[in-house]
């Protein structure tokens, strides 16, 4: 049986919050890339697949807002059954996100949850093949 290592795309996280990101994120065999900005999340979705995109609310690199990754995301065929989900200690941007087509995200406060692996193992779990 042959594993198949997972792929997540870390949008918009600064230093300290990706460092966060990586630590959570071990828990599962993944591999994590990291872009800054709208335009680079999308380069990256078109040049290699990712089981999961992480978007933090605020893109740090330019304080724009990430709904609209998620919107363009959902309006392009290529990355539409892509799982995005914004990361938000937020209730209405968790709302949002899931409005435009996000499933449903986390907190920063909520990195050390159980209920948040819960959150990410259908995403992220690697299965036998």
């Amino acid at each position: 049986m042959a594993l198949n290592r997972r792929r997540a795309l870390d949008v918009g996280n600064c230093d300290p919050d990706h460092g966060a990101m990586l630590r959570l994120l071990s828990r599962f065999d993944v591999d994590v890339d990291r872009v800054m900005h709208v335009e680079e999340a999308l380069a990256a979705l078109g040049g290699r697949e990712y089981d999961l995109v992480l978007v933090n609310r605020l893109i740090f690199a330019d304080s724009s807002d990430a709904l609209p990754l998620i919107e363009r995301m959902q309006a392009d065929e290529r990355w539409r059954d892509v799982p995005v989900m914004m990361i938000s200690n937020y209730e209405d941007a968790q709302t949002r996100a899931m409005a435009a087509g996000a499933v449903r995200g986390f907190g920063k406060a909520d990195l050390r949850d159980d209920a948040t692996i819960e959150l990410l193992k259908p995403y992220l779990l690697t299965q036998c093949t």
